[in-house]
């Protein structure tokens, strides 16, 4: 299948809450797409030179988001693979201005939704988890409660991913794509 081609920047973005397999999907996609994929959560441990959780915890969660938005921006800029966020991303209002700006060049942002009883066993929710710790599957439903309207807005294409393998949830998304191609060449 032809992959979507913005004008620049990535060729799919992935957003969506813990345990909804941001990274796994878009390794497959990038796979089937002889893509690169990139990771923000990756590129920010990078330039911390320490893990998200370490940074939370050290740094506080107000420069973990800083980093974050600045790994989003070089990566829409710089990146031309599969490129998934990290989960909080989304709710910065300068990120979803660059979502916005990269979605009218032609981007797509993929949803990838996930209920609590599938995130619990994919993400264990555990400390790892900076924003998870005191009683995870509370934290978990409620920051859902805040992202999941913005993660809404953002998207162009929603997908769950409850009971799908990665590269199930890859074909779900050709698929989508595949679609809204046809729909918008029939408009």
């Amino acid at each position: 299948m032809p992959r979507p081609t913005p004008a620049s920047g990535p060729r799919v973005v992935l957003i969506g809450p813990p345990g909804a397999g941001k990274s796994t999907v878009a390794a497959a996609l990038a796979q089937r797409w002889q893509l690169e994929p990139r990771d923000t959560d990756t590129d920010v441990e990078t330039t911390a030179g320490k893990s998200v959780a370490d940074v939370f915890v050290e740094d506080g969660e107000p420069h973990f988001r800083e980093l974050e938005r600045a790994a989003v921006a070089t990566a829409l800029d710089e990146h031309d693979g599969v490129l998934a966020l990290g989960g909080g991303a989304v709710l910065d209002p300068r990120t979803r201005d660059l979502l916005q700006a990269y979605r009218q060049g032609g981007g797509v942002v993929v949803f990838l939704d996930v209920s609590l009883a599938h995130a619990a066993p994919r993400v264990g929710l555990n400390q790892s988890r900076p924003l998870l710790v005191g009683s995870p599957r509370a934290q978990w439903q409620a920051l859902m409660d805040v992202r999941r309207p913005v993660y809404e807005e953002v998207a162009t294409v929603h997908v769950s991913t409850d009971g799908l393998r990665p590269v199930e949830v890859a074909e779900v998304i050709e698929s989508r794509l595949r679609d809204q191609r046809v729909s918008e060449a029939g408009a």
